[in-house]
């Protein structure tokens, strides 16, 4: 059995059926808000930027928000598999004191983030046409834009409860930003969202070391990031507040191509726990989704993939060695992926993504 499942939208089954499955038919590529849960994907976004679109002559464009955004800023490095597996071994060997505080996470954030990037990472990044940028932040409003721990969990609790009245509500409380790859063929972003309140930002390499960090800034686990380069004034925080799955229209003709943690897609941060809140069928028409399959996280070590959760419950060296082995194991979903895009059975391994919507 395989460790992947994949299920598609009705438009991309019909692609795949009369073209079959190819790196040209997809023009996006998505990442979900998530930290360490991540790691059951590293190997097939090792696979997927070193082999499936090693050869690619048309841009890709990359949206992610969160860990989902650092793992899109490896992709448009010029070392893509280099810069994904320092990501993977800094992250995964992260240790802190007993209680560190949000200073201590802080400050280790930003030095993991200056060994991912390195000394040419940002203008790799910033000047790539090939793969294209969408990095989402929130800019806080309101008590959310305290660091005082109380104040801003005040905040919080009122935007999950505002929140679960309505998804909209959430524009009171975060306005969501894109940071973007300029293109020299668009006066804007490639993305132009409407669902919620968004401005978009050119990312430089001026501004994509606090992109980044803006968003991975987890509320009451990291500092907000302090007035962006070429942003408005304000305090940033972790994109996957707003967008925790990325439910968006992703705006394009051809594929998405999305390698998700598991087969459940919630819009925001505050959504995980409102059973009735999922992405909108709609949105997913044309994308690709690529999970570990329930055989895969039951052979982990304790049933289930990595979280940030662990730092909690683990001890030091037992949570290194089991983040080690999810980093392992993530090798045989790259694969079985290869074995079952190149399958003239292909088809019959995908799922429709009705059924997890």
């Amino acid at each position: 059995m395989s460790s992947i499942e994949i299920y598609a939208g009705q438009t991309a089954l019909n692609k795949i059926r009369q073209n079959g499955f190819k790196a040209e038919q997809f023009e996006v590529m998505a990442g979900a808000s998530g930290g360490p849960k991540w790691f059951t994907l590293f190997g097939l976004d090792c696979y997927l930027f070193g082999e499936f679109f090693n050869n690619r002559t048309q841009p890709i464009r990359t949206i992610g928000s969160s860990a989902g955004s650092w793992r899109m800023a490896c992709l448009a490095q010029e070392d893509p598999v280099g810069a994904i597996k320092r990501l993977a071994h800094y992250y995964s060997r992260e240790t802190y004191s007993a209680k560190p505080d949000v200073h201590e996470i802080s400050d280790k954030a930003i030095q993991m983030l200056d060994k991912v990037l390195g000394t040419t990472g940002e203008a790799e990044i910033a000047n790539s046409q090939l793969v294209q940028s969408h990095f989402i932040v929130a800019r806080a409003k309101g008590l959310n834009r305290s660091e005082n721990k109380a104040v801003q969990l005040a905040g919080l609790i009122t935007a999950a409860a505002t929140n679960a009245w309505s998804r909209q509500k959430i524009r009171n409380h975060f306005e969501r930003f894109i940071f973007y790859t300029n293109n020299p063929n668009f006066s804007h972003s490639y993305f132009q969202f409407d669902d919620l309140p968004t401005q978009y930002i050119p990312l430089t390499s001026q501004n994509i070391h606090q992109v980044l960090m803006a968003s991975g800034s987890i509320p009451l686990v990291l500092r907000g990031i302090r007035d962006i380069p070429g942003a408005p004034h304000g305090i940033y925080r972790d994109g996957g507040i707003i967008d925790y799955h990325l439910d968006l229209n992703f705006q394009t003709d051809k594929l998405v191509l999305y390698p998700h943690f598991f087969p459940i897609l919630k819009p925001g941060w505050f959504d995980k726990k409102i059973k009735s809140r999922k992405a909108a069928i709609a949105n997913y028409h044309n994308v690709v989704l690529i999970t570990p399959s329930q055989r895969h996280v039951a052979s982990l070590p304790y049933g289930k993939i990595s979280d940030r959760t662990d730092f909690e419950k683990m001890d030091e060296k037992t949570r290194l060695k089991y983040w080690q082995t999810v980093l392992d194991k993530s090798h045989q979903m790259a694969k079985d992926f290869h074995q079952i895009i190149n399958s003239e059975e292909s088809l019959a391994n995908i799922h429709p993504i009705e059924k997890i919507l």
